[in-house]
């Protein structure tokens, strides 16, 4: 037993990466992280040399191993945001990695100091992409406020609980949104703006199915644009057409009396927005009833009827 132990230890020191299980859960990792060895200064400066000088990648291994650590640390202060720990330790090795391949060691810096603008760079970007659908902070401005506006509300309420208060608010008082800009070097417009961002969820346009089958009412009923539809527009199209050229067309298959009446009745329009004349009036101008001119009119419509659809 000693013996096959003793075996194992002297492997990892030959080979670190062997510490690392190819498939396991996610504690299974951050145990393995953690039990690997770190470097000592000396250590670091050569695998550091040797990548750098002789593109040596088993020393950048060995350099990236021996600060995954560092990254499970730092990956585990942004839990907050509701993203997956793997995730966030997976984006931390790579800002590692980049670190690992710009580090000079000839700069009198460690690389856990180097490293950490990286890591946290990394995750930051990984955050800002995946924390919502539509991005939350895209300037240099609005990603300190991201970052900076949840701790500080935290100690905001801390402060609130030390002091008795009554009220419990997760708005920010005027006095709190002063304090932020003064701090963090911005104007209280953004702090506002970046609390309203925060502060607003995600909405599903498409509406999620109710318990009794029948689909609820989203916004997506009320923002999609139908008028610039294909068929829509088709259909538009084909009225307008109908509604110009074929009431000509069609008002030029009748007689000069059934055109009038119709004209009259139906498509004249006073300075009053009043109609035409009235059935009685045409009648007392024809020197007919007003039960011929409606017999007339009628005839009349249903000739443009069938004009319009042999028209189209």
């Amino acid at each position: 037993m000693s013996h096959a132990i003793g075996s194992n230890t002297a492997l990892a020191t030959a080979n670190p990466w062997s510490l690392v299980p190819a498939l396991g859960n996610l504690d299974a990792y951050i145990s393995a992280a953690n039990r690997l060895p770190m470097l000592t200064l000396e250590e670091e400066q050569r695998f550091a040399r040797q990548f750098k000088n002789d593109n040596d990648l088993d020393a950048a291994g060995k350099l990236v191993l021996s600060h995954l650590r560092l990254v499970v640390s730092v990956a585990r202060q942004y839990l907050g945001y509701g993203l997956p720990h793997g995730d966030l330790i997976q984006e931390g090795n790579v800002g590692l990695m980049k670190a690992v391949k710009r580090f000079d060691p000839d700069q009198g810096v460690r690389l856990v100091s180097y490293a950490l603008h990286w890591i946290k760079a990394e995750i930051h970007e990984y955050i800002l992409k995946n924390w919502r659908m539509v991005k939350v902070a895209t300037t240099k401005a609005q990603r300190k406020l991201f970052f900076n506006l949840r701790s500080m509300k935290q100690r905001f309420k801390s402060d609130d609980a030390a002091a008795d208060l009554a009220t419990h608010r997760d708005t920010l008082s005027p006095e709190q949104v002063d304090a932020m800009a003064l701090e963090l070097k911005v104007k209280r417009e953004e702090v506002l703006e970046m609390e309203t961002r925060l502060s607003g969820g995600d909405v599903l346009l498409d509406p999620m199915a109710s318990e009794d089958g029948e689909d609820a009412f989203g916004p997506i009923a009320y923002l999609t644009d139908s008028s610039h539809e294909p068929l829509a527009m088709i259909e538009a199209h084909r009225r307008d057409v109908l509604a110009s050229d074929g009431i000509s067309s069609a008002l030029d298959a009748l007689d000069a009396r059934s055109r009038r009446i119709v004209e009259e009745r139906w498509l004249k329009v006073n300075d009053d927005n009043s109609g035409g004349m009235t059935l009685h009036e045409l009648a007392a101008e024809y020197g007919v009833s007003a039960e011929r001119i409606r017999q007339i009119e009628v005839a009349a419509m249903k000739k443009m009827k069938t004009a319009l659809v042999d028209y189209a």
